[in-house]
């Protein structure tokens, strides 16, 4: 018997469209599979079951030969409306209040043929790199002592363990590439305006982005694709590209673990060995970047808590948003952005594509961080990804790449970093990655289950 759990979005849109596997077939699979192992992973806040098994009937009565998602089983983060269900954002203090519309990107993901099957968990408001609070906590499938990340660890959890095969999140200050990076997958975060992003209450002053998570980069490209509205074209010959390798952190005083900086050196030395111009380089990272992104992450979180009620908002969400009041009527101004831009600027006039490690050092344990004090938690999410801020203040795309194992077996990871427009040429330099070092789809959790 043919299993499609563990298949590309590719693979089963196509054996949907050609009719050798149902859409019904397809998302009861997932959802067996769903059922099976959320309990352990925490990757839904909510399943969409007998809707998503409905709307998959009713897929079937169309035409499928022109939808590029016939049938994909697709997680959606809970922080972007899905008509008929509650939009939760990790949070006891949001209404239980079903959506009476789709978000613009589910509902380009859903006219491609995808069956939105789950909401994924996030911790509150969004803010972290760890997932947990009162909707559940979401582990990495690959080590279930630790965070699959934040704040799109849902999503990531979820397609990691083969529950979905592609899921769609954003990322303010990491949130795409710091669970993708914990959990093996793909990710890309858009530049700025290339996906549209209607996050929140201002889409944290412009620095979120809509994107996709997947474990190859041709499902990457594909998902892309279809949430920009437009074609991430491959060259048709081969594109020599000048690439810079960094290991520093952005932020001082944050130091980057060996195995990260290994990773980073090793991508880089098959890349110069596929023809690419590839040098160490270290951006112009400015002394100030620490506190601008300490002052952008929580006056974004500030104007998303307004509305709600503080006495339901988790302690470290209550301080988090204290502490951004402050700093809001400066962040709006945008100064520091521009200013980062343009000092930038020159380093990606030279040089086409920067490789970075993706994080610092593996996530930390799949605990009740959401119980801990703010600083507990500010200091083990900037000790753990210092490199994912810079590229979300400048509204420059970047993409998270496994690349490699940690010591422990879970996955390591790369990040690429381009200028603005260049999203594909970032696909391209990830997908050549992929066929120089492959790397596993998704975690070995059916024996950790088994076994437990």
């Amino acid at each position: 018997m043919t299993t499609w759990v563990g298949r590309t979005a590719v693979e089963i849109a196509a054996a949907v469209r050609e009719k050798r596997v149902t859409p019904r077939e397809v998302v009861a699979e997932h959802l067996a599979r769903i059922e099976r192992l959320n309990g352990r992973v925490g990757a839904f806040r909510t399943v969409r079951a007998a809707a998503a098994l409905a709307e998959a009937d009713e897929l079937a009565t169309r035409d499928l030969g022109e939808l590029p998602l016939a049938g994909v089983p697709l997680a959606v983060k809970d922080n972007l409306p899905v008509r008929g269900e509650s939009n939760r954002n990790g949070s006891a203090a949001t209404p239980d209040t079903p959506a009476d519309h789709d978000h613009v990107t589910v509902a380009r993901l859903r006219a491609a043929g995808a069956l939105v099957v789950g909401l994924t968990n996030v911790p509150e408001l969004c803010i972290f790199g760890t997932t947990e609070g009162v909707h559940g906590t979401a582990r990495n499938p690959w080590d279930l002592s630790r965070t699959a990340g934040g704040s799109s660890g849902g999503s990531a959890a979820a397609v990691a363990a083969g529950m979905v095969p592609i899921a769609l999140g954003n990322d303010g200050m990491g949130s795409l590439r710091i669970p993708a990076a914990n959990c093996g997958l793909v990710t890309l975060k858009p530049g700025h305006g290339v996906v549209p992003a209607g996050i929140g209450h201002g889409d944290w002053f412009g620095m979120s982005e809509n994107g996709p998570l997947a474990t190859t980069v041709e499902d990457a490209r594909l998902m892309f694709s279809l949430l920009a509205d437009t074609e991430a074209l491959r060259p048709s010959e081969p594109v020599t590209r000048k690439i810079a390798v960094s290991v520093r952190s952005p932020l001082a005083g944050v130091s980057v673990g060996r195995p990260y900086t290994t990773a980073a050196r090793e991508a880089a030395g098959l890349l110069a060995g596929a023809g690419h111009q590839v040098r160490p380089a270290d951006p112009p990272y400015p002394l100030w970047l620490s506190t601008t992104s300490l002052a952008h992450w929580t006056a974004g979180t500030a104007v998303d808590a307004e509305d709600l009620d503080p006495r339901r908002l988790a302690r470290r969400t209550r301080m988090h948003a204290a502490v951004g009041r402050r700093f809001v009527a400066g962040v709006r101004k945008g100064e520091r952005r521009e200013q980062l831009r343009k000092r930038l600027e020159p380093f990606f006039e030279e040089y086409d594509v920067l490789l970075t490690p993706a994080l610092a050092r593996r996530g930390p344990a799949a605990a009740a961080w959401h119980e801990r004090g703010w600083l507990r938690n500010l200091m083990a999410n900037t000790n753990y990804s210092p490199l994912t801020p810079p590229w979300n203040l400048t509204g420059w795309p970047a993409m998270s790449v496994p690349f490699g194992t940690l010591p422990s077996g879970a996955p390591c990871a790369v990040q690429l970093v381009g200028r603005p427009g260049s999203e594909s040429a970032l696909l391209d330099v990830a997908g050549q990655l992929e066929e120089l070092r492959p790397w596993r789809r998704t975690a070995p959790l059916d024996q950790v289950v088994a076994g437990s």
